[in-house]
């Protein structure tokens, strides 16, 4: 199965890579058509599933990578176990960091927000599923500490890059004050009751010690683009999209 990908390099750092997928064109009707790599979703296949899976692998030159039982929660897996790409996750949490060269971290997603990091020695990296509840309890602030104390690293040193999910006008939460709360009244729009997830990850990082210029992002909104990636709030039975980072030895 052919898979498309949007690449990104971090400045500076050739020998770390992060890979966008997106959905096959052309898309078929199907939710879950497109190029799901989610055994999760029942909408679609087992085989279409590893076809999906196998055609990232061979797309990307890889031949495993770690994954997880994503949770919507705050969990990060150190120096996970790679699998290969045709089996399903085992290991629960919501984010992965490591040290170790060759080991492609994945996540999976469908409006929530793929996160990336890369310290600028070229050798630590994390990836992160970063839904609405992650930035509601926090996630990328914890990882982040987390991620530099495990490995002794400063947070002015990540590099972050947010991949395709649910954009700005989008977001719609119609109970937000149960949802969220107070505090993230500035990130919520009344008029379209919508919040800025983008701009609230942005603050999370910057909070958690990033420099500004060390964040980027893919800013192609899920729901607005089905044609281009899947997303949940499109269609509730919608299959999902692989973001990776790996670095090379060398």
């Amino acid at each position: 199965m052919s898979v498309n990908v949007i690449a990104f390099h971090f400045p500076g750092l050739p020998q770390v890579g992060c890979a966008f997928q997106l959905r096959r064109d052309p898309v078929p009707e199907l939710p879950a058509s497109g190029g799901n790599i989610s055994f999760a979703v029942r909408s679609d296949t087992a085989e279409n599933v590893l076809a999906a899976r196998r055609g990232l692998a061979a797309r990307l030159h890889i031949e495993r990578w770690a994954e997880l039982r994503q949770v919507h929660g705050d969990g990060l897996l150190f120096d996970p176990e790679p699998v290969a790409a045709d089996a399903q996750p085992v290991a629960e949490g919501d984010g992965m960091a490591t040290d170790r060269p060759d080991l492609p971290l994945c996540i999976k997603t469908a409006d929530c927000q793929p996160i990336l990091l890369a310290h600028a020695d070229g050798r630590h990296i994390a990836a992160l599923h970063v839904g609405w509840r992650g930035n509601r309890c926090g996630f990328p602030q914890s990882a982040v500490r987390r991620f530099c104390e495990r490995y002794h690293l400063s947070p002015r040193d990540i590099m972050a890059v947010r991949g395709p999910s649910l954009g700005p006008a989008r977001a719609e939460f119609i109970h937000f004050d149960t949802e969220w709360g107070a505090d993230f009244r500035p990130w919520f729009q009344p008029e379209s009751r919508t919040v800025d997830l983008w701009g609230l990850t942005r603050h999370q990082l910057m909070e958690a010690g990033l420099l500004s210029r060390h964040i980027f992002g893919v800013d192609i909104c899920t729901a607005s683009n089905p044609r281009l990636c899947f997303s949940h709030r499109h269609h509730p039975a919608s299959g999902r999209q692989a973001s990776l980072i790996w670095r090379r030895e060398g």
